[in-house]
């Protein structure tokens, strides 16, 4: 009876070790530490009242496709805040103009956490006398706030933008957003499509389609099997297909864009005498 006993007592003792270890596990795991997994602070614009952090994979902005998340921090309090609506507006500083470029709404990632989220297609890069801003507009409680300041964003190493007048008269923008990471595999494509309204207003261009052939230079320019166009799953969303990569290196992907009845805006097909596109894509892995 002696040992039954014991052994009971020690099926209780080891139940409540276990359950405690976990409730320590748990409470060690905090929401912010998770929103943050994979994600490199990059910028911190302020005002007199709160400091705005901005995020991104790369930890850093360029010209191109840049997906970014924020959070706001309260300098009194230093907690960060989950009951703001949130705006920005990017523009790109001229000798001669000023203009925005395509951009997305903030949005909150989720009901509990601190961060925002959307994307910003930088079309230009900055140089030595032309710079980008990112104003950031924000409503708590009621109350507006605004913050302001210069954002690096340096020229892509490859083509990840094409603008251009297409044969329609309507100002195009055509940006690569992934694969981030090529590999030597049929790779899940995402293309965004924008026309330019005005100076500062760049729409979604709902229901063309945006033709590939990824070819290698510098091996007879031989493309690749089983490309998937890329078209949109949904009104307002980012174009997805298919881009093969059958090796490692520099591979050069032309484009065409073509409207919902078939007529291409821009772009030709590779032939003989073709050997790319007016309109294309650099990636090299």
């Amino acid at each position: 009876m002696k040992t039954y006993l014991n052994k009971i007592f020690a099926i209780v003792f080891m139940t409540l070790a276990f359950s405690s270890c976990s409730n320590d596990d748990d409470n060690a795991i905090t929401p912010a530490a998770n929103e943050l997994e994979g994600l490199t602070k990059f910028k911190e614009i302020s005002n007199d009242t709160h400091t705005i952090e901005l995020f991104s994979h790369m930890g850093a902005t360029q010209q191109g496709y840049n997906e970014i998340k924020l959070r706001i921090k309260d300098k009194t309090t230093n907690q960060y805040l989950k009951n703001a609506t949130v705006s920005w507006m990017p523009k790109m500083h001229m000798a001669m103009m000023t203009h925005s470029c395509p951009y997305s709404e903030v949005k909150k990632i989720t009901a509990d956490g601190t961060l925002y989220e959307g994307y910003i297609m930088f079309q230009m890069a900055q140089n030595a006398t032309e710079y980008w801003d990112l104003k950031i507009d924000y409503t708590i409680d009621s109350m507006a706030y605004t913050a302001t300041s210069i954002i690096d964003v340096p020229a892509s190493s490859k083509r990840k933008v094409n603008t251009f007048t297409g044969s329609d008269g309507v100002k195009y923008l055509v940006a690569y957003v992934a694969p981030e990471h090529p590999k030597v595999a049929v790779n899940d494509m995402v293309v965004g499509v924008w026309k330019m309204v005005d100076m500062m207003t760049f729409s979604v261009v709902d229901g063309y389609t945006v033709k590939i052939d990824p070819r290698m230079p510098s091996m007879g320019n031989h493309s690749s099997p089983n490309n998937v166009n890329a078209i949109q799953a949904t009104s307002g969303d980012l174009y997805n297909g298919k881009l093969s990569l059958t090796m490692t290196g520099y591979w050069k992907i032309s484009l065409q864009l073509a409207k919902p009845d078939g007529t291409i805006v821009k772009g030709e097909p590779i032939a003989d005498a073709v050997t790319e596109s007016s309109i294309f894509f650099e990636i090299e892995f």
